[in-house]
C-alpha cells in the first residue's frame, strides 16, 4: 500500500486541506452528512464502502474537526457524527463540485438532481466570485498576493 504524502505544512492553502478531504470517499460522506446522515451504518448503506475504509475516513473527519461524534438521542450505546461549524463550511465546496459536475459531467438529457432553495422551491443562482466592488471575476481576473501585501496597502 502506498502511503499518501501529508500536505499538512503546506504553504498553498489548497494543498492544505486535502489531508482533511482530500480523497472521494471523504467529500461523499460530507455530502452525505449535508443530507441528514448520521450513524456509520447509514454512511456504509448509503456508499457502499467497505467498512475499514468508512472507519479510516470518519476517524480522519473527527481527527480534523470535519465532523464530530455525539451520543446517539435514543439513549443507546451508538454514536452519531455531526457536521462542525468547519465541515458545514464545506457547503460552498460541495456546491461548487456538484455545479461543475452539472456543467461537465452530465449528459444531454440526463436526469440528475440539482439544489433548490428550501424557503422559494427555485434552483439556486450559481456560485460566482466576485471583486469588493461587486464586478463578477473570472480567473484571469485575479492572482495571488502575499497576506502582507494587504497589510502593508
Amino acid at each position: 500500500m502506498v502511503k499518501r504524502t501529508s500536505h499538512h505544512e503546506a504553504d498553498c492553502l489548497i494543498a492544505r486541506p486535502l489531508d482533511a478531504i482530500g480523497d472521494w470517499w471523504s467529500l461523499l460522506i460530507v455530502r452525505d452528512a449535508f443530507d441528514g446522515l448520521r450513524r456509520f451504518g447509514e454512511f456504509q448503506k448509503s456508499l457502499g464502502v467497505a467498512k475499514n475504509i468508512l472507519s479510516a475516513r470518519l476517524r480522519n473527519l473527527v481527527a480534523h474537526d470535519i465532523l464530530e461524534t455525539v451520543p446517539a438521542p435514543d439513549g443507546s450505546a451508538h454514536h452519531e457524527y455531526v457536521l462542525t461549524q468547519k465541515g458545514r463550511g464545506l457547503f460552498y465546496v460541495l456546491v461548487a463540485l456538484r455545479q461543475w459536475g452539472e456543467t461537465y459531467f452530465s449528459g444531454p438529457g440526463e436526469p440528475y438532481t440539482f439544489m433548490v432553495d428550501t424557503q422559494s422551491g427555485r434552483p439556486i443562482r450559481r456560485l460566482e466570485v466576485h471583486a469588493e466592488d461587486g464586478r463578477l471575476l473570472a480567473p484571469g481576473d485575479t492572482r495571488l498576493a502575499d497576506f502582507r501585501d494587504q497589510e502593508n496597502g
